[in-house]
């Protein structure tokens, strides 16, 4: 059985997920897209984070697929644009994501990032798509502290259930306060691209972490983010082999030593830093 993180409302996700970013591309790479959200998922992997932006609908397709005949096993996420974010809108973009998806509800909706819309109105979307039976949570991404606290100050905002957000070894800063503020109010935070999209360096005390456990430096990364219990991570695999390689993330469990080693080659912030986007 993985590791499930709680969300506020009482729903339970796996802490290890499978992300879309990029999918959706390329036609010749559909076939093992697919095949791999579809191991991911038979593997216990069932969190699917996708949102309208990805390849313009692409990855909701390729989502859409990948889930015929489980949809009831998986645990459906997607992003609507901040350009979409008005209640109209919303529910224009909502019912396409639908359509793409092949569902007729979405488990969790995001705002992908703040615009020009209130966040009053954006949160009306949302609890109009509730009502409507069409998804049954909302939260948001790329929000950061003083975001959240205008969130927390809007009406029916609190009803938001996780904030997804960039963070790996090379981009820590939520650890200056955003961190901190989630977990005293009891949001979980959901991480995309906890591998840097492959551009992390695999020497150095990464590396030499991962040649003494005979394990490769992305899962030493991966493991790093893991680590956090609050948190549940949406890392990308196009192809089986990358989704096994995340899979072996969840049997390893940093030691003290290890620990410290990565934060003498990645310094955790020192003061306050800002969001940090892809």
């Amino acid at each position: 059985m993985m590791r499930t993180v709680g969300l506020p409302g009482g729903d339970e996700v796996v802490a290890l997920g499978q992300g879309t970013w990029r999918m959706g591309e390329r036609r010749a790479a559909r076939k093992d897209e697919v095949a791999a959200l579809r191991h991911g998922i038979a593997c216990g992997m069932t969190l699917v984070d996708t949102a309208e932006m990805y390849g313009s609908g692409g990855a909701e397709k390729v989502v859409g697929e990948a889930i015929r005949g489980q949809r009831d096993t998986v645990y459906l996420v997607s992003k609507v644009l901040p350009s979409n974010a008005g209640r109209k809108r919303m529910a224009r973009a909502c019912e396409k994501s639908l359509k793409c998806l092949g569902t007729d509800y979405l488990d969790l909706y995001l705002l992908h990032w703040r615009s020009g819309v209130s966040l009053d109105e954006v949160v009306e979307g949302f609890l109009a798509l509730q009502e409507a039976g069409k998804i049954r949570r909302f939260g948001v991404s790329n929000f950061d502290t003083d975001d959240m606290e205008e969130l927390w100050e809007t009406p029916s905002g609190q009803g938001c259930q996780t904030n997804q957000i960039l963070y790996n070894l090379s981009r820590r800063w939520p650890e200056a306060a955003l961190m901190d503020w989630s977990r005293r109010h009891s949001q979980p935070l959901m991480i995309y691209s906890p591998l840097e999209q492959g551009r992390l360096p695999e020497g150095g005390a990464l590396g030499a972490i991962a040649a003494e456990r005979g394990v490769t430096p992305m899962q030493v990364a991966l493991a790093w983010v893991l680590r956090h219990e609050d948190m549940f991570v949406v890392p990308k695999a196009s192809r089986i082999a990358h989704v096994d390689e995340n899979l072996g993330a969840l049997d390893i469990t940093l030691t003290d030593d290890e620990l410290a080693a990565l934060d003498t080659a990645f310094p955790p912030p020192a003061g306050d830093a800002p969001l940090e986007l892809h």
